[in-house]
């Protein structure tokens, strides 16, 4: 009966570990690739990706409302970014015509997009209709 009865606090402590354990919250945005893409949204409900490339004058100028936002919803809403130059599959899965483009994906699907380079608040309206 002790071995059995240690091998259940042990369990139980491995169990109470697991649940208190948190998982590190994303406060900058994530890089997205063919690779990992498909696991970014299925891991997160809620996710904004960015479609940019780096000649892309108002890619650059949206980068830094997107590394702000990727703060001030930090632990709420996963922000990627997704290079369309080095990603041409995804971007063609999406029909990326024109850069930048914002996907929003709730629960892994495709719910809304913005395309070009919007002010913060535009953004920030676009994101709380999904949360």
């Amino acid at each position: 009966m002790d071995d059995i009865e240690k091998i259940r606090e042990k369990k139980m402590k491995e169990m109470m570990e697991k649940m208190t354990k948190k998982e590190p919250v994303l406060d900058k945005p994530v890089e997205v690739n063919e690779e990992n893409f498909r696991e970014v949204l299925s891991n997160n409900s809620l996710v904004v990706m960015d479609c940019w490339a780096p000649w892309c004058a108002p890619c650059r100028m949206i980068a830094p409302i997107i590394d702000e936002l990727a703060k001030e919803y930090a632990g709420k809403v996963v922000f990627a970014k997704l290079n369309t130059d080095e990603n041409p599959k995804v971007a063609a899965q999406f029909y990326i015509t024109a850069i930048p483009t914002l996907l929003i994906f709730k629960d892994g699907k495709l719910v809304d997009q913005m395309v070009g380079a919007h002010p913060k608040q535009n953004i920030v309206a676009k994101i709380n209709q999904y949360m």
